[in-house]
């Protein structure tokens, strides 16, 4: 009896494995564990940061970043208005290129760029904080142009 019980417990358990439910990916209703007006819902929802091409600190280029740029500083923009307590940081950041001290000012040209153009927006200069790091955050390690390009930032912080 016992050989017609181990196929056949077998298969059952090979059924059973197939008939368990996958779990789906989250659909755009889902609920999400991201707080409103935290520093996870600017990452996700609005986007923290924008690039510059190399040597610049204009928002204005060529190509699509340009546009992508103007984007998500617009996104932010309404992101401060909706939540009006929000005080941010915008930290300039430059690839590992050049020295120290031109890096530094390069970044806070980049910090800048972006804070000026929320001032643009309607945001209160006091809700803003600007900070240069130059290289000395990169968030791309390498030393090749797909490293420096994502390098070359302002990234905004809630504080």
């Amino acid at each position: 009896m016992t050989k017609h019980l181990t196929p056949a417990l077998a298969l059952l358990a090979l059924l059973a494995g197939c008939a368990t439910e996958q779990p789906s990916a989250p659909s755009a209703a889902a609920p999400s564990n991201v707080v409103p007006g935290s520093q996870e819902d600017l990452v996700a929802n609005v986007g923290d940061r924008v690039f510059f091409d190399f040597d610049r600190s204009a928002l204005k280029g060529s190509g699509p970043r340009t546009a992508n740029n103007i984007a998500t500083l617009d996104r932010q923009a309404a992101w401060l208005k909706q939540y009006a307590k929000n005080n941010v940081q915008l930290a300039g950041n430059c690839d590992e290129r050049g020295t120290e001290e031109y890096n530094l000012a390069l970044g806070q040209r980049r910090a800048h760029t972006a804070n000026n153009y929320l001032i643009g927006k309607g945001i209160a200069a006091n809700r803003i904080f600007t900070i240069s790091y130059g290289k000395e955050r990169p968030t791309a390690l390498g030393s090749n142009e797909d490293a420096w390009s994502q390098n070359r930032n302002a990234i905004t912080s809630v504080k």
